[in-house]
């Protein structure tokens, strides 16, 4: 009885900060839905109609943009939780510098994603600091092209900056939760470093890289400003073909709703599937 008592008093506690949050993204998603099929629509009384589901999943470019969306995405996720993953175990204890080197890590969620990319094209621009040192210490005698690079390099080292350090707060905080007699035990019995990461960290911390995967990826899905201004030009993002369309015609508002909740569907299914993947590979390591 006590116990459901508090059960109850944390639902009522947490409740004031969770309603708006949830209400918010029902509202959300109920007006993208309903938009989609045009029983909300600007200038017109609505009806019930897939046309625009149609005119969307017809066009090549939504399947381009959604292809090269995931493959920021992913690759973001991954090379962030990788870095992340050995950062947290060199900061795990405390030693000289530990907590400016730390400062310096987390700065990145101090500054804004468009002023980041704004810094990062003065690096790399035709005229950038990059080009200009190059040229001064007579490495190459003309500047060379790296901005709006065609694989969408620069868009990726950009996520992985920014989202790094999200990573690294959540997989520092797993990994200091790990007793020191666990390592110290591994160590005694000759397993190294690497060992040590495949064997004991990745499998105790397996939940906190879940979760740092599936944020840093729908965040990198949905990413606009880094895009814009460092991404490639021969394509689009999907959040940038989903704002193109209200511009194409009388009912690109109910086109740009149904990208809408194909994003929101892609994010979804692709952090179940990383939450699925993490989950297999926790199961294959505990049976070895």
């Amino acid at each position: 009885m006590k116990s459901r008592r508090k059960t109850v008093l944390c639902w009522l506690l947490i409740l004031p900060a969770v309603a708006p949050v949830v209400l918010a993204m029902v509202l959300v998603m109920i007006m993208a839905v309903s938009q989609s099929v045009g029983v909300f629509s600007f200038g017109e009384p609505g009806h019930f109609t897939l046309a625009y589901w149609d005119q969307v999943l017809s066009d090549a470019q939504l399947w381009r943009a959604t292809g090269y969306s995931l493959k920021i995405g992913v690759i973001s996720a991954i090379l962030s939780v990788a870095i992340a993953t050995p950062l947290a175990l060199w900061l795990r204890k405390p030693f000289t510098g530990s907590s400016l080197m730390s400062g310096l890590l987390k700065a990145p969620l101090m500054v804004h994603g468009l002023v980041a990319a704004l810094l990062f094209i003065n690096l790399i621009a035709w005229q950038g600091f990059i080009n200009l040192a190059l040229i001064k210490m007579g490495i190459i005698s003309r500047p060379l092209r790296m901005q709006n690079d065609q694989w969408g390099i620069g868009v990726i080292i950009l996520q992985v900056w920014k989202q790094l350090p999200f990573a690294l707060l959540i997989i520092s905080g797993s990994v200091r939760s790990v007793g020191d007699e666990i390592f110290n035990a591994a160590r005694n019995l000759g397993a190294g470093a690497i060992s040590r990461l495949r064997q004991i960290t990745l499998p105790l911390c397996i939940n906190a890289v879940q979760v740092s995967l599936m944020l840093i990826f729908i965040g990198a899905l949905g990413d606009f400003s880094f895009q814009v201004v460092a991404g490639p030009t021969n394509i689009f993002s999907i959040s940038q073909y989903m704002l193109r369309l209200p511009e194409t015609g009388d009912h690109g508002w109910n086109q740009a709703a149904v990208v809408a909740v194909i994003l929101m569907l892609t994010a979804f299914v692709g952090a179940l599937g990383i939450a699925a993947l993490a989950k297999l590979i926790q199961v294959v390591w505990e049976a070895r």
